[in-house]
C-alpha cells in the first residue's frame, strides 16, 4: 500500500499506530490514531481507537486527555476493560482517587485474577486514606486559621501568620474545598467587614485561591457574597486592598468566561448552570460605580480597568460583541459622568489622576468593538445627547462638564470628538473659558483646546487662531498649571511638520526654547506630577525636531526625571514618555522616497520632505548610548509592568519599537537583557498593535541570536519565544525580519528537543521548509541550518523518509551548490538523516544523477567541516547498503579515502579515522581485493 493509500485508510493506520507505540514513539502514535478517528465511521474501530490513544496520552503523561480518551471509549462498551482500567490510572494521576477506585473496583470484578488491577486496587486504598487523613488535618487547621482572625485578642504576629496560612491553604486543592465546605465563604465574609486592612486583603487573596480555575465554585461565591459586598471592598479608600479586590474580581471573570469555553462532559460538569447571567450581574455592578460618590477614586480606576479588560472582543474575527452593546445601551452615559466631571467645580465622583485617561481608553474600546455603522451612530448620538443636555443648561458649570467630556473623546474616539467639538457653540465657548479668570476654567479649556488641535482636522482655525491665545496665556498667567498647558499647545501646533526639517511652524530656535522650558518644568520636583507630566507631552511634539532631541539626550536630569515619572503612580505619562523615546531613537517607521519621485517634485516645485543632518544613524546611534547609560531599559520594563488602561497597544507599540532600536548594536543586548529587558519584550509580542508585535519578535530575534538563550530567557520563560518568532516566517515581513527570526530558531532548535517540540507545535517547520527554496542566499542558508538543527527530533525525520516528495533530493543538490554555509547546513543534515536512517541513503542515487560529483566534491574540499560532512555521508551510505558501496568504491571516491586515510598534518585524525572505517567496510564487502589489503600490511607491489 502507498503512503498516499495509508493516509486514507483508518485500518492501515491503526496498524501504523501501534507499531509506534510500540517502538516507543507516542507522539507519532497519536498522530495516526487520530487521522484515523476522523477518516472512520465505525462506532466500535472509535472506542478502539480512543482506548489506543488513552494509552498513548498515559504514557506522555497527559493525564487529563488520557482519562477523556478512555471515557469516550467507555461510552460505546461499558464493559472494555482495557478502556475502564486506563481511566482509573489517569483519574489515580489526577489525584481523582474516589473516582479511580470504583473504575478499578469494576476491572477486578470483570477480571478477579488480573493481578494489575488487585495492585492498583490497594494502591488506591492507601491513597484514599491518606487523602482522608490530609483533609481531616486540612479540615483543623481551616477551623484553626479562622479562628485566630476572628478573634479580636489575637496578638497581631498570630494573626499575620494565621492570614498567610490561610491564603496558601486555599492555593492547594484539598485546602480550598475544605475551606469552601465547612462554611468558608461564610467566615471570610466576616473577615471582609474587619477594619484591619491585612485581615480584608488575606479574605481577598484566599478568595483568589479558592475561583482560580473553578467555575463552580466562584458561580456558588459570587451568589453568597454578592457583587455589592466586592465591590464596596474595590471602592474602598484604601488602595492595595482595592488592587486586591480587583484581581479576585479578574480572576472570577477567567474562570467564568474560560468555564463557559469549556467542553462539557460527565453528569457533574452538566448540571452546572450557565455563567453568563453572574457575567452580566458583574459587569452591571462595575457600571453602577461609575458614577457613585462613596466609590474611591482607585477602587473607580479599577472597575474602569476591568471593563476595559472584559467587555470588548479579544479577536475582532469573533462575530459576538453583544457584550459590548450592552454595555453601551446599559452604562454609556454613566461612564460619561466619569469622563465629564470637573473634580473643582462639581459634586462629581471622586477621581484619580488617571481617571479621565482611563475613560478615553474605555471610551476608545468600546466604539473599535462596534461593527456596523448603525452601532457607531448609535455611540455618536448618545455622547452627542449627554454633551448637549450639559451644554445648554444655564450657567458655567454644565457647559464646563460637556468641554471636559469632549475632551476625553479626543483623546480616546476621536471621530466622536470631532463631532461633539463640532456641535453649536462648542468651541466659541472653548476659546473664551481660555481668557477666564478662573484657573480651573482655564484649565479645561486649554486642554480641550490641546486635544482639539491635535485630533480636530476640520477645525483648521485652531492652528490659526490658537498660537496668539496660547503665547498670551503663557505669557500672562500666574499659574503654573496653565501656563505648562499652553506651552504644551504651542509645542503641538510648533511640531505640525513632523520629522519633516523644512516645515517649521515657528522662527528658528523657537522650538528649543520651548524644549528648554519643557526640560525646566520637568526637574522642577516642586511642581505636582500632573504639572510636569505636561511637560513630557510638550517633549512628546518638540521631539520631531532633532536638535530638541540632541538636548534632551544630553541633559541626563532631565531623562532621570522623566523616567522617575514613567515608574510613578500617574499613569497617564505612558503614552507621552514612549513617544518622546520613539522620536529620540528614531524608531518610527520612515518611508525613503523614491530619487526619481523626489526630482520630478521638485521640477514641479511641490514641496519635498527633508530629514534633519543630526537624525543621520551616527547621531541616533550615540542618542540610544545616552538613552542606556541613564537607564532606559529600567523604565521600559516599569511601564510594560503597569496594571492600567493607559498602557494601550499604542503606547505597547511605542515601547516594542524602542526596544528594537536599543537590541540594534549587538554590544547592547547584554545590557537590555540584564535589566530585564529580554522578560518585558515577552508580553509585548504577545499583546500589541500588528506592528508592535512585529517589532518586539524582532527584538526578541536579535536577542536570541547573539545571547545565550537559556541566560536571556531562564526557565519556562525559553519556551514563550518560539511563538514571536515564529509569527516572523510571514510574507508581509521583511526578507530580514525573516532571516533573523530563522537565525534565532536556529538556536534554539539546537539546545533541546523539548524546544524543537515546541517550534513544531507553532506550525513553523513547513514555514522553513518554504523559506529553503528563498532565492537570498542568506535566508535560504539560514533556513537549512535551522532545518539542521531540527532533523535531530523524530517527528521532522519522518518528513524525510515519507516518500513522494523532493525534501532529500534539495539536500543532496544544496550539498553540491557554491555558498559554503549553504553546503554546510545541506550536508549536515543529510549526515545526521544518514546516520539515524540507512534507509534513506539508498534513495541518495535516484535524487540527482550528479549525487556522485556531489559526494566527491564534499571530500575534496579544502573546507575542514565539508571534508568531515562528505567523509560521514560517505561512511553512512557504505554501511547501509554493499550496492551503495561498490558504487562508491568504483569511483575516484576510492582514491579520494585512501589518501583522506592516510592522514597528515592538514587532515584531523576524526576524518582520517572515518575515511579508513569506510575502506575496512569496502574490505569487509569483498570490494577491494585482498591483495590491495596485503599491499598495505606488506607494502610489496600489486
Amino acid at each position: 500500500m502507498s503512503e498516499t493509500e495509508k493516509e486514507k485508510d483508518p485500518a492501515a493506520l491503526k496498524e501504523e499506530g501501534n507499531t509506534l507505540f510500540k517502538a516507543g514513539d507516542m507522539q507519532g502514535a497519536v498522530c495516526c490514531y487520530t487521522k484515523a478517528l476522523k477518516l472512520t465511521d465505525s462506532q466500535a474501530d472509535k472506542a478502539v481507537l480512543y482506548r489506543n490513544r488513552s494509552a498513548c496520552y498515559l504514557k506522555l503523561e497527559e493525564y487529563s486527555q488520557a482519562e477523556a480518551d478512555a471515557s469516550k471509549a467507555l461510552d460505546t462498551d461499558q464493559g472494555d476493560v482495557k478502556a475502564r482500567f486506563r481511566r482509573a490510572q489517569a483519574f489515580q494521576k489526577l489525584g481523582r482517587f474516589d473516582q479511580a477506585f470504583l473504575d478499578a473496583q469494576r476491572c477486578a470484578q470483570l477480571e478477579p485474577k488480573n493481578k494489575a488491577f488487585q495492585d492498583l486496587l490497594r494502591q488506591l486504598g492507601a491513597q484514599i486514606q491518606q487523602k482522608s487523613a490530609q483533609l481531616n488535618s486540612t479540615d483543623a487547621r481551616v477551623q484553626q486559621m479562622f479562628s485566630l482572625l476572628l478573634d479580636p485578642s489575637t496578638k497581631e504576629c498570630d494573626r499575620q501568620k494565621a492570614a498567610q496560612n490561610l491564603v496558601v491553604l486555599s492555593r492547594e486543592e484539598a485546602g480550598a474545598e475544605q475551606i469552601f465546605r465547612n462554611d468558608g465563604v461564610k467566615l471570610i465574609q466576616k473577615l471582609l467587614q474587619s477594619k484591619l486592612e491585612d485581615v480584608v486583603l488575606s479574605a481577598l487573596r484566599t478568595l483568589v485561591g479558592l475561583c482560580t480555575g473553578h467555575q463552580s465554585r466562584t458561580m456558588a461565591i459570587v451568589n453568597e457574597l454578592g457583587m455589592e459586598q466586592l465591590c464596596a471592598v474595590m471602592g474602598s479608600g484604601a488602595s492595595n486592598v482595592s488592587l486586591a479586590a480587583c484581581h479576585l474580581l479578574q480572576v472570577m471573570f477567567e474562570a467564568l468566561t474560560e468555564g463557559m469555553k469549556r467542553e462539557i462532559r460527565g453528569k457533574d460538569e452538566a448540571i452546572l448552570p450557565e455563567p453568563s447571567k453572574e457575567l452580566r450581574s458583574m459587569l452591571r455592578h462595575l457600571l453602577e460605580m461609575m458614577p457613585a460618590s462613596n466609590v474611591s477614586g482607585p477602587g473607580r480606576d479599577s472597575a474602569i480597568n476591568l471593563l476595559v479588560k472584559q467587555v470588548p472582543r479579544k479577536s475582532l474575527k469573533n462575530p459576538d460583541n453583544s457584550l459590548t452593546l450592552w454595555v453601551v445601551d446599559q452604562g454609556l452615559k454613566k461612564i460619561l459622568e466619569v469622563a465629564g466631571t470637573v473634580p473643582e467645580i462639581s459634586e462629581g465622583p471622586p477621581l484619580t489622576d488617571n481617571s479621565h485617561m482611563s475613560c478615553s481608553v474605555l471610551l476608545s474600546k468600546l466604539y473599535d468593538d462596534l461593527k456596523s455603522d448603525k452601532e457607531r451612530e448609535n455611540f455618536n448620538k448618545l455622547c452627542e445627547e449627554y454633551v448637549q443636555q450639559h451644554f445648554s443648561r444655564p450657567g458655567l458649570d454644565g457647559k464646563l462638564r460637556a468641554i471636559q467630556t469632549v475632551s476625553v473623546l479626543l483623546q480616546g474616539p476621536s471621530d466622536v470628538g470631532n463631532r461633539t467639538l463640532e456641535m453649536s457653540g462648542m468651541m466659541d465657548a472653548v476659546i473664551s473659558l481660555c481668557a477666564s479668570e478662573d484657573v480651573t476654567h482655564q484649565q479645561v479649556a486649554v486642554e480641550a483646546l490641546i486635544h482639539a488641535a491635535g485630533k480636530a482636522k476640520r477645525a483648521s482655525f485652531i492652528t490659526a487662531n490658537g498660537v496668539s491665545l496660547l503665547k498670551d496665556l503663557y505669557k500672562k498667567s500666574e499659574n503654573d498649571r496653565i501656563r505648562v498647558r499652553a506651552l504644551v499647545g504651542l509645542c503641538k501646533l510648533g511640531s505640525a511638520g513632523g520629522t519633516d526639517f523644512s516645515m517649521k511652524q515657528f522662527a528658528e530656535g523657537s522650538t528649543l526654547k520651548l524644549a528648554k522650558q519643557c526640560r525646566k518644568w520637568l526637574c522642577n520636583e516642586t511642581l505636582p506630577p500632573t504639572s510636569r507630566r505636561w511637560s513630557v507631552e510638550g517633549l512628546a511634539y518638540l521631539t520631531f525636531d532633532a536638535d530638541v532631541k540632541e538636548d534632551l539626550v544630553e541633559d541626563k536630569n532631565a531623562l532621570l526625571a522623566m523616567f522617575d515619572l514613567a515608574k510613578s503612580e500617574d499613569k497617564t505619562v505612558l503614552f507621552a514618555v514612549g513617544s518622546t523615546l520613539v522620536n529620540c531613537t528614531n524608531s518610527y517607521d520612515v518611508e525613503k522616497p523614491d530619487p526619481q519621485m523626489v526630482e520630478l517634485a521638485k521640477y514641479a516645485k511641490q514641496h519635498v520632505p527633508e530629514e534633519h543632518p543630526k537624525d543621520a544613524p551616527s547621531y541616533v546611534e550615540k542618542r540610544l548610548v545616552k538613552l542606556l547609560e541613564a537607564g532606559v531599559v529600567s523604565a521600559l520594563v516599569c511601564m510594560v509592568k503597569q496594571e492600567s488602561p493607559a498602557l494601550t497597544e499604542a503606547c505597547r507599540e511605542c515601547i516594542a519599537r524602542v526596544f528594537l532600536a536599543l537590541v540594534e548594536r549587538q554590544e547592547d543586548r547584554g545590557t537590555v537583557v540584564a535589566q530585564g529587558g529580554g522578560k518585558a519584550l515577552i508580553p509585548l509580542a504577545s499583546d500589541n498593535t500588528d506592528a508592535g508585535k512585529i517589532k518586539a519578535a524582532q527584538a526578541l530575534a536579535k536577542i536570541t541570536i547573539t545571547s545565550n538563550p537559556e541566560i536571556a530567557f531562564p526557565g519556562e520563560r525559553i519556551y514563550e519565544v518560539v511563538r514571536p518568532l515564529t509569527s516572523l516566517l510571514r510574507l508581509e515581513c521583511t526578507l530580514l525580519q525573516n532571516f533573523e527570526a530563522l537565525m534565532a530558531l536556529t538556536n534554539l532548535a539546537g539546545i533541546n528537543d523539548r524546544l524543537r517540540q515546541k517550534i513544531i507545535k507553532e506550525k513553523a517547520v513547513p514555514k522553513i521548509e518554504g523559506y529553503m527554496f528563498e532565492e537570498h542566499d542568506l535566508v535560504r542558508a539560514s533556513a537549512t541550518e535551522c532545518m539542521c538543527n531540527l532533523v535531530l527530533n523524530t517527528e521532522v525525520q519522518k518528513l524525510y523518509l515519507a516518500t513522494g516528495n523532493d525534501r532529500l533530493k534539495l539536500l543532496v543538490l544544496y550539498s553540491g551548490e557554491d555558498d559554503g554555509r549553504l553546503r554546510k547546513a545541506a550536508a549536515g543534515t543529510l549526515a545526521m538523516l544518514t546516520a539515524e536512517h540507512p534507509e534513506l541513503c539508498a534513495r541518495i542515487p535516484g535524487t540527482t544523477t550528479h549525487w556522485l560529483e556531489i559526494v566527491q566534491a564534499l571530500l575534496l574540499s579544502e573546507i575542514p567541516d565539508l571534508r568531515h560532512r562528505g567523509v560521514v555521508i560517505v561512511q553512512n551510505m557504505i554501511q547501509a547498503e554493499k550496492s551503495l558501496a561498490e558504487k562508491l568504491i568504483e569511483s575516484e571516491a576510492l582514491e579520494i579515502l585512501s589518501v583522506l586515510a592516510k592522514g597528515g598534518e592538514s587532515m584531523p585524525d576524526a576524518v582520517s579515522k572515518i575515511a579508513q572505517n569506510c575502506l575496512d567496510k569496502a574490505m569487509e564487502y569483498g570490494i577491494i581485493r585482498n591483495r590491495e589489503g596485503k599491499e598495505k600490511s606488506s607494502g610489496t607491489e600489486p
